[in-house]
């Protein structure tokens, strides 16, 4: 199997830049850029469609309804210089998803099973019990943004709220792997919704564009700086998440991609981070020209909704929140079946989209648990998706180095990795960025305990 998975990781034709992202590759020297016959290009097309889903539905998920509230908070509250922030963002969240990918496809074992078999049962209820109140964290916060868009766009709250975890239910549990994926790849496309309102906002595009290179066009005062440290820190969170991690490994692996094919998966894992962010960037612009630059104050996704109307107009309000309740229902989905995958990987159980309800009880009643409680909450008055949404992804930022750790530690192994190890550059700028997240989290921790 190593050889086969050798020789179909390296196909002629395949751009020397992906190769070097890709990590782990052998005899990179003997790759040429020959030309091939159009067929040849068919084929790799039919094979890239088939490993295709994993990475995007993943990647698309971290912009669930808590991730849009964090985006436009931060376009209000920061501006334009938030944007630089969400390139390096979206550079660390290519690097991670493809180890997590790679590490699936070589050794044919989920993130969770191999932390569990390698570094025992304690680790493992460590890292999933902050997995798990995280995950909670952001499923209220998705819950609530369904519950709130569905009023702003005059249907019945509550009893929209309850078809979308009864169809949520029942098309996981009766359904399978196929129909989720299908469902959800669906859903990615109406977050187009939010480059229509970005446009509609008429933001500044010079200044959009070149603080992706670097932050300017504010005055960097030492408020606004704690801001960015600890409102930054959310997008992160939001953005390159511990569930994340999981959910792609575990949905792979669900998939059954074979390991002859992982070039493939890493390139739609790459063009997932890409295509995430790109959207994220839409979500930051509308509000950054239209909040950010009326100091209009923002507590929730939806408020912004209903804020950009007066400067993007009627439509690009409804679209927004029909991007958001979109989110939710992503969201709703995607995050409630990590937590079921990780606790099946992480304690040995079965768990499978392709399993039915008797093989798999514990995945289910988790997954259905998790809908309820949720619900649940966001019945109480007063839960504020605004705190719970920060709060949440500062959560999420913070258990990452965690999850960091042993993700480069079993991805750095050659004798696990069997040759398919990381490159200098996913290493280093892996750790680096461990090493940044942990003392942000740290300082966040004594910004709001201060």
């Amino acid at each position: 199997m190593v050889s086969r998975l050798a020789q179909a990781s390296e196909p002629k034709g395949c751009p020397s830049i992906i190769l070097f992202l890709a990590g782990g590759m052998k005899n990179k020297t003997a790759i040429r850029t020959n030309k091939r016959p159009l067929p040849d290009t068919f084929r790799k097309l039919i094979i890239f469609l088939s490993v295709f889903g994993p990475a995007t539905i993943t990647a698309m998920a971290d912009n669930d309804a808590s991730g849009v509230a964090t985006y436009c908070i931060a376009g209000a509250r920061l501006g334009y210089p938030i944007l630089f922030a969400l390139v390096l963002i979206t550079i660390l969240l290519a690097i991670t998803q493809e180890m997590g990918m790679r590490l699936t496809l070589v050794t044919r074992k989920g993130l969770a099973d191999l932390i569990r078999e390698r570094y025992g049962v304690k680790v493992s209820l460590f890292i999933f019990a902050g997995l798990f109140i995280a995950n909670m964290g952001t499923l209220i916060a998705d819950v609530a943004a369904v519950k709130t868009t569905s009023s702003m766009l005059n249907l019945p709250a509550l009893p929209s709220l309850a078809i979308v975890i009864v169809v949520t239910y029942l098309f996981v549990t009766k359904g399978n792997y196929k129909l989720t994926q299908t469902i959800m790849l669906i859903s990615c496309f109406l977050y187009l919704a939010y480059i229509f309102s970005a446009f509609k906002s008429k933001p500044d595009w010079g200044a959009a564009l070149t603080n992706l290179a670097f932050p300017h066009g504010v005055a960097f005062s030492r408020q606004y700086l704690q801001d960015y440290v600890v409102i930054g820190l959310g997008v992160l969170g939001t953005t390159v998440t511990p569930w994340g991690q999981f959910f792609i490994s575990s949905f792979a692996y669900d998939k059954r991609i074979e390991g002859e094919k992982l070039i493939y998966s890493q390139i739609e894992t790459y063009w997932g981070a890409f295509l995430t962010d790109f959207f994220s960037f839409f979500m930051i612009v509308a509000t950054a020209a239209t909040l950010f630059a009326h100091q209009i104050p923002l507590e929730s996704g939806e408020q912004a909704a209903l804020a950009i109307k007066p400067f993007a107009g009627e439509l690009a309000g409804t679209l927004f929140a029909v991007g958001i309740l979109n989110a939710g229902f992503m969201g709703i989905v995607i995050v409630s079946l990590s937590t079921a995958y990780a606790l099946s990987e992480f304690f040995g159980l079965s768990g499978s989209l392709n399993s039915s309800f008797k093989e798999s009880k514990t995945f289910y009643i988790l997954f259905l648990a998790q809908l309820l409680v949720a619900a649940g909450v966001t019945l109480f008055p007063g839960v504020s998706l605004f705190r719970l949404a920060i709060a949440t992804q500062a959560l999420n930022a913070m258990t990452l180095p965690f999850v960091f750790y042993y993700l480069i530690k079993m991805t750095s192994d050659k004798e696990l990795m069997r040759g398919y190890t990381n490159n200098a550059f996913q290493r280093y700028f892996a750790l680096a960025s461990t090493i940044v997240i942990a003392f942000a989290s740290l300082y966040t921790l004594a910004a709001v305990l201060s």
